[in-house]
């Protein structure tokens, strides 16, 4: 286990430049001791028969077939719109020409 104290996590807060109280680094040096722990615990665990995975869970992608399916017309889609032009919608202009 690694023994960190308030002068190294005094280091590190001031190699992030973060400004931490005295309350906060001794905080911080119970939290961070924990931390580098339980990854010390993860880094022991034996992986040697485990194969290397993208995620933790299986993962399918669903689809489904790309079928033409029956739609609306243009005309069908234009017809409850305030203003249409060429088959489009036609919409206030909203930016100039400078």
């Amino acid at each position: 286990m690694v023994d960190l104290s308030r002068d190294d996590v005094a280091h590190l807060a001031s190699l992030a430049r973060i400004d931490l109280t005295d309350a906060e680094l001794d905080t911080m040096v119970g939290e961070l001791g924990q931390i580098i722990s339980s990854v010390e615990a993860v880094q022991q665990a034996p992986i040697d028969a485990v194969e290397p995975m993208s995620h933790p869970m299986p993962i399918t992608n669903v689809t489904r077939p790309d079928e033409v399916r029956p739609s609306l017309t243009p005309e069908e889609a234009l017809a409850g719109a305030p203003d249409s032009e060429l088959s489009r919608f036609a919409v206030p202009r909203i930016l100039t020409e400078d």
